[in-house]
């Protein structure tokens, strides 16, 4: 479906409020595409549509500007194909091959949220970045030590139960009796430390 036939079908299922603004929209994007441009986000619509009923990138962004999304949508589209050599065919060229003006309308509409979700992406997240979500949430209130079993992992680590016993700690974080055997192996007194601060 090419831009005029979305602008058409979106203006038949909408009421006449959204009329203005919707051929706004259209006037500035085909202005943009006329002068080559192919950067159809919502901040460079918005801008060039100021002042002249193009409804601003954030109203634009919200649920409200679903329709307007579809529309900018349907000219990105375009833009890609026109684009030049770089790709002989273009990510959403397949889309004007359906037959089913509906199933088109649906499948342009999908393309085009995906398109602001990969460009809300970029915006927020730099390329590159790596992203790690913990989603495991809070520690159970039965996972925290109580005052009784801090006090006691607090004295495994201090200076006076070392000197009581005749131990040192190790250079791997164990704990070395006089004689050189470990008492607490490598990583017990690291595993303690943390225990204390996250617990």
């Amino acid at each position: 479906m090419d831009p005029k036939e979305t602008l058409e079908h979106l203006k038949s299922i909408n009421g006449g409020r959204v009329h203005r603004s919707l051929e706004a929209v259209y006037d500035v994007c085909q202005e943009l595409l006329d002068r080559g441009e192919c950067n159809f986000s919502y901040e460079n619509v918005a801008r060039a549509g100021d002042g002249r009923g193009v409804p601003r990138a954030q109203s634009l962004r919200n649920k409200t500007g679903e329709i307007y999304r579809i529309l900018i949508g349907s000219f990105s589209a375009i833009s890609q194909t026109k684009k030049g050599p770089k790709k002989s065919v273009s990510e959403s060229s397949w889309i004007q091959d359906i037959d089913d003006a509906k199933i088109r309308f649906l499948v342009m509409r999908q393309a085009s949220e995906l398109l602001e979700a990969n460009r809300l992406i970029r915006e927020f997240v730099p390329p590159g970045t790596e992203i790690y979500i913990d989603d495991r949430g809070g520690l159970r209130p039965d996972f925290r030590l109580d005052s009784s079993e801090r006090r006691a992992l607090e004295y495994l680590l201090s200076e006076e139960f070392l000197r009581a016993f005749g131990f040192h700690a190790g250079k791997y974080g164990d704990v070395i009796d006089s004689t050189g055997n470990k008492v607490f192996k490598p990583g017990t007194l690291g595993a303690l430390k943390k225990s204390l601060l996250y617990l």
